[in-house]
């Protein structure tokens, strides 16, 4: 028979959080091995709960989830969203201009897909989430990856930025706080973003779901906040900051130069309807999310679990020889940077592939992320401590041996 092929849209799209290893892992699994996922930040596996008010609330209204909602949201949770924009300081947002969906995921497809005509060009950050690299290819776009520094706390590279800046770039993605690096950006770093979208006349896509995951007593600024004369595409989302990853709840926020954007936002509109509303139940759990109390802040505070597994796995994973990281100020995740004169990684893919079959510990590498070398990988750090010591020590088993094979030991 004639195989059956998967569309070509496809042969650029890849999202190795959930590739090929989880696939070997989920294998391993199956024939009674223990697998230790560092792999996918999903709170809720861990011990990390939504809030209880959120799951009353939303049991409570569950009688009333059966129907279809507006197309962009319900009322009260679009309601509550505007309010954390004026928190945030973004101005001159409406209830119009708020659209809830399952996840933010969902959203930044729409949002390409929305935007992009074949051979469009959307800037995206290396190391990147890969959903938007992914996203843009899957709009027929192509997506352009501008360097994050590591030397300098893994901020955007600006100048590199401006280089890639062709007539076919659309839009600039800004993932703050960044996953995979935990990196969180302060205000000049934002304000020169803001200026190469306004003398380009660019769309910046600001992707803020860990703006609640903060160590250290940082903050947060939303680069929405910064001007009135770009346009912006804000997204966040319950799945990190409150414990709700299952829920699906996101939403996205269009801000600042909206003017000029009517038929931008006709599509969106288009788009929304076509997927008739986002689920019902988790907007429910929207409203009461933003205005009840910030339990994140007690996980993330001095003495909270969040903080102290940061801290560990920062110090496990540095006491290795050869493995650096900077330290995360925000979100769930390290990025560690492997020494390539002591680790000759060629393929980082097969290298979590030996980690996984070696160790039954999953990470994802570093490529994954649309890093430029085979030479990090991302880790959770969500497991409790004594989990996260033994798979931090095997991590180092394993490290130890690849340099005895190599003759860097």
């Amino acid at each position: 028979m004639r195989p059956i092929l998967k569309s070509n849209k496809l042969d650029d799209v890849c999202y190795e959080i959930r590739g090929p290893a989880m696939e070997k892992a989920r294998q391993m699994e199956e024939d009674g091995h223990k697998i230790i996922k560092l792999n996918i930040g999903n709170l809720a596996v861990f011990g990390f709960d939504p809030p209880d008010e959120i799951v009353r609330d939303m049991i409570m209204n569950m009688h009333g989830a059966a129907g279809y909602t507006d197309s962009k949201g319900m009322f009260a949770p679009r309601k509550a969203v505007m309010h954390y924009t004026q928190g945030k300081k973004i101005s001159g947002v409406s209830i119009d201009d708020i659209y809830l969906g399952n996840g933010a995921s969902e959203l930044i497809v729409m949002a390409m897909n929305g935007l992009l005509n074949t051979g469009d060009e959307v800037l995206v950050p290396a190391p990147d989430y890969p959903l938007w690299t992914a996203a843009v290819s899957l709009s027929g776009g192509n997506p352009v990856h501008y360097v994050c520094d590591e030397q300098a706390g893994w901020f955007p590279d600006i100048d590199d930025m401006r280089r890639k800046i062709t007539p076919n770039t659309k839009a600039i993605v800004v993932i703050n706080p960044n996953n995979p690096t935990g990196a969180l950006y302060p205000r000049d770093v934002l304000l020169e973003i803001v200026e190469l979208a306004r003398q380009h006349q660019l769309i910046i896509y600001a992707d803020e779901i860990y703006d609640k995951t903060l160590y250290d007593a940082n903050e947060h600024e939303s680069i929405a906040a910064l001007a009135d004369d770009v346009l912006f595409v804000t997204l966040n989302g319950l799945s990190k900051n409150y414990r709700s990853c299952g829920y699906r709840a996101g939403w996205m926020v269009v801000s600042g130069e909206k003017r000029h954007a009517k038929d931008y936002i006709d599509g969106l509109n288009m788009l929304a309807s076509m997927r008739l509303c986002a689920n019902a139940p988790g907007q429910f759990a929207i409203q009461t999310a933003l205005g009840g109390y910030q339990s994140i802040a007690d996980l993330v505070g001095p003495g909270g679990r969040l903080l102290k597994q940061r801290d560990l796995a920062h110090q496990l994973l540095t006491d290795i020889p050869g493995v650096t990281c900077v330290k995360p100020k925000a979100a769930l995740y390290m990025f560690p940077r492997l020494d390539p004169v002591m680790y000759p990684i060629a393929d980082d893919q097969q290298f979590a592939y030996d980690l996984l079959s070696e160790e039954k510990v999953l990470i994802v590498q570093g490529t994954g992320f649309n890093w430029i070398a085979p030479d990090h990988f991302r880790l959770v750090f969500l497991p409790n401590s004594d989990d996260l010591t033994d798979a931090c020590g095997r991590i180092a088993r394993f490290l130890d041996g690849y340099r005895r094979r190599h003759g860097r030991g």
